[in-house]
């Protein structure tokens, strides 16, 4: 049972009789028509028994976009139905109206539409609707939970989308650039043209020739049809915090770019979310559903402080292609006792493959170091103090810039390219890199 603000404010009425009759008969009998007026509003509600509660909303919504959603309200009841209806999900849906009024007469359904506007990603729940049933005289109501589960998965924002069509104009002109540079040459059939000297004779076509009558030779490109891998590190690395967003969003945000990029050059995109396990993999992503995929697995993406097992990255490898890859670890490069499990790997796994590292670098760490910290600044012992907080600052944020520069000078020198920035620069740069192995046939 609940009461509204009617209720209530009919009985503060009661106050007037006591006041201008100076007993308290007048309000007690003024207050117990009200109850009585309520109990009887009460039994005339309509029955929340015969009410069910209908959805119409998509199974997925990205992070800080509008998605909508519909609830039906149907009434197989003989009385009216008047209804206030909150829908419970979590506050981190978005979810609007928090509060629907509705009337939906006897044995009929009304609809009422919602919008959500997720700010988290990740998984999203409904345990039921709170629907409360007024009385025609809007005293008091009948309240009860309706169950009606639901789930709405909030993938990325995908932010770094606005670098993708400058990396598709660029891709478009490296194949042009490549086709016309590389004829002759590659594993990929591409067109037959007539032989002039100099050309390989073991390219003639002789079935073309016999054809023709003249000598004609086959050309070729380099194979487009290659793999991608993205590794992206949920562990401690992800969990450390750059601004107001974990680290874990950069290597998101580079997830999505480099897929959405190698799916367009017609390459296998692959996906492998690790911590001290696998917690989602996507394999063999095209151009029409990388981006919803690799969303919806990274969407369920969260941080922890377990240490990342890089040791099983070489068979998380073989296990998805032998042949020559790009192979993607978005994580960040700290400090030699951080790293120094990935520092393992990188060798071999470098000696089979191309591989991209990323090193995410906070821009609050470089401003204090670039800060100076005069001793002399203030005066007195206060001063000093003061100034001397102000240099070990600077200090430490110098030695964790040393550090990092140190742990990507061992990571060149295994033998992979390591692309560092700020966190919105990540994504572009590691797009850049692809792009770059590409131009260099090293994919």
């Amino acid at each position: 049972m609940a009461i509204s603000g009617r209720f209530v404010a009919l009985l503060a009425v009661a106050i007037v009789p006591t006041v201008l009759l100076a007993s308290g008969w007048g309000g007690v009998a003024w207050a117990g028509v009200v109850v009585l007026a309520a109990v009887l509003d009460l039994l005339l509600a309509a029955d929340l028994g015969a009410v069910r509660v209908e959805r119409r909303m998509p199974r997925l919504a990205r992070r800080d976009t509008v998605a909508d959603a519909t609830l039906v309200l149907a009434n197989d009841g003989r009385r009216p139905l008047r209804a206030e209806v909150r829908d419970m999900w979590e506050p981190s849906a978005g979810h609007a109206p928090r509060r629907i009024r509705m009337t939906v007469p006897a044995e009929e359904r009304r609809t009422a539409r919602m919008h959500f506007t997720p700010f988290r990603r990740g998984r999203r729940r409904s345990a039921g609707v709170a629907v409360r049933a007024f009385g025609p005289l809007g005293l008091a109501a009948r309240q009860r939970v309706i169950p009606a589960p639901a789930e709405l998965v909030v993938t990325p924002p995908f932010r770094s989308r606005r670098h993708l069509p400058s990396r598709l104009a660029r891709l478009r002109e490296l194949d042009g650039e490549t086709t016309l540079q590389l004829r002759g040459h590659g594993t990929e059939f591409d067109s037959l043209r007539d032989y002039v000297r100099g050309d390989d004779v073991r390219s003639i076509d002789w079935r073309a020739t016999a054809r023709r009558q003249d000598l004609v030779v086959r050309t070729w490109r380099p194979e487009r049809d290659r793999r991608v891998i993205v590794v992206v590190d949920a562990g401690r690395a992800g969990a450390g915090r750059v601004g107001d967003e974990p680290r874990l969003d950069t290597f998101i945000e580079t997830a999505l770019l480099v897929g959405a990029l190698a799916a367009a050059a017609g390459d296998r995109v692959d996906l492998v979310v690790l911590d001290d396990r696998p917690r989602g993999r996507v394999h063999g992503a095209t151009r029409v559903d990388v981006v919803q995929r690799f969303g919806e697995t990274l969407a369920l993406a969260e941080p922890g402080l377990a240490a990342t097992d890089w040791a099983a990255v070489p068979a998380l490898v073989d296990s998805v292609t032998t042949q020559r890859s790009l192979v993607v670890l978005a994580t960040s490069l700290d400090s030699v006792g951080a790293s120094a499990d990935l520092l393992t790997v990188l060798p071999a796994l470098a000696r089979r493959h191309a591989v991209v590292v990323t090193a995410v670098d906070d821009p609050a760490v470089a401003a204090m170091a670039g800060h100076g910290g005069g001793v002399g600044r203030g005066g007195g012992g206060a001063g000093l103090q003061a100034g001397g907080r102000d240099v070990y600052r600077r200090a430490a944020a110098e030695r964790s810039l040393l550090d990092a520069d140190g742990v990507a000078d061992v990571a060149r020198r295994a033998g992979v390219e390591v692309v560092h920035g700020a966190p919105e620069q990540v994504p572009p740069l590691v797009a850049d890199a692809y792009l770059r192995a590409k131009a260099a046939g090293r994919l």
